[in-house]
């Protein structure tokens, strides 16, 4: 796969979403949520968390703050010991906070729908508005986390460590259609196929188009 042109770059990637979204068919956004702010809060508290954790940490977290103004007019120390198990919990709960009181002053308590606009708010990146604009309002974009980082690194879609650029280069080579889906694809791949300690590259169905799997096999 050396010396690739972007033509075969692309194709290459068209064949690992095919296959990922049989061995995946199913695959949905692991974070459970009823609304917007329950889905904008819960991905903020995702950050070195697993989907799993924060899932049994918001159903009392929402009933104690059902809306925008609950969680802007918490008690800061109640809401860090609500989200404390979520680790970086006082960071979180300030995020979380002064979010919520900036989605109130400056857009009537609702959740933006343009990156632009996510990306100003406390504790949201360009990761976390992706995955709201995606699931909420069904626009396209890519969702860089640590999974979809270090396999398209082991693909041979990326060299760099920087986020951003990670997600230029694959809105680059993903078709603009598929990149929600695509994020999602690695997201369970890394989790159940491909985990950084052990990868199972002796039964990956992507061995023949990954250059890490090619060299373990």
């Amino acid at each position: 796969m050396k010396n690739e042109t972007l033509k075969e770059r692309r194709r290459r990637v068209n064949d690992v979403i095919l296959h990922l979204s049989r061995l995946y068919s199913l695959a949905t956004c692991g974070l459970i949520y009823r609304n917007p702010l329950e889905l904008l809060v819960a991905v903020i508290l995702s950050a070195q968390c697993t989907d799993v954790r924060v899932n049994q940490v918001t159903p009392a977290l929402f009933a104690l703050y059902p809306d925008t103004r609950a969680f802007a007019q918490a008690p800061r120390s109640e809401l860090e010991e609500a989200v404390r198990s979520t680790g970086f919990f006082r960071h979180k709960a300030k995020n979380i906070q002064l979010c919520c009181q900036l989605l109130l002053s400056q857009h009537d308590g609702r959740i933006p729908t343009s990156l632009s606009e996510l990306v100003k708010l406390p504790g949201v990146g360009r990761k976390t508005a992706n995955v709201v604009l995606g699931e909420i309002y069904g626009l396209q974009g890519v969702v860089v986390d640590t999974h979809v980082k270090r396999l398209s690194r082991l693909l041979g879609l990326t060299k760099s460590e920087d986020p951003v650029k990670i997600e230029q280069q694959l809105m680059k080579v993903v078709p603009e259609n598929a990149w929600n889906l695509f994020s999602l694809l690695l997201i369970y791949h890394g989790r159940n196929l491909c985990p950084a300690r052990r990868p199972g590259c002796e039964i990956c169905p992507l061995v023949n188009l990954c250059p890490a799997g090619a060299e373990n096999w």
